[in-house]
């Protein structure tokens, strides 16, 4: 992980602490830190330990559901030859080096209006993810 991307917080403005709170967004030097609500107290958890875990659910999510993932895509970009076939695995497969890479400001607006969120606790820790198809409880 190259030091440019420690220095943003991929999910700003989508993390709430498990009492509802949101968790703001704070630099510290050049590192961005997530500023979890506790009671009087606010914790600073840095960022790329959150988005880590976050970037790592959705991965996993996604991996349960490849193949549908792919034919999907396919079927939205009417094709379906092998090397697009190839292209969209590929790409699925490695979602997450890409959303690292992406400008958070071109999604996140869409995100928050689909009603995705994320819920750490005190420490960090995510407890759960809420979108729009499902919840992801106990993680």
């Amino acid at each position: 992980m190259s030091s440019s991307e420690a220095q943003r917080a991929i999910f700003g403005g989508l993390i709430a602490n498990e009492g509802g709170e949101p968790v703001d967004v704070a630099y510290l030097g050049n590192e961005a830190f997530y500023v979890i609500p506790d009671g009087d107290f606010k914790r600073y958890v840095e960022a790329v330990t959150v988005d880590e875990q976050v970037l790592a659910l959705l991965k996993e999510q996604l991996a349960g559901m490849h193949d549908v993932a792919v034919e999907s895509v396919l079927k939205l970009l009417g094709k379906e030859d092998l090397f697009t076939k190839a292209s969209v695995d590929m790409a699925i497969k490695n979602f997450d080096q890409a959303f690292r890479l992406a400008d958070p400001e071109q999604w996140k607006p869409w995100l928050g209006m689909m009603g995705f969120r994320v819920i750490v606790n005190v420490h960090g820790e995510v407890t759960r993810i809420e979108s729009p198809e499902q919840e992801i409880d106990d993680l």
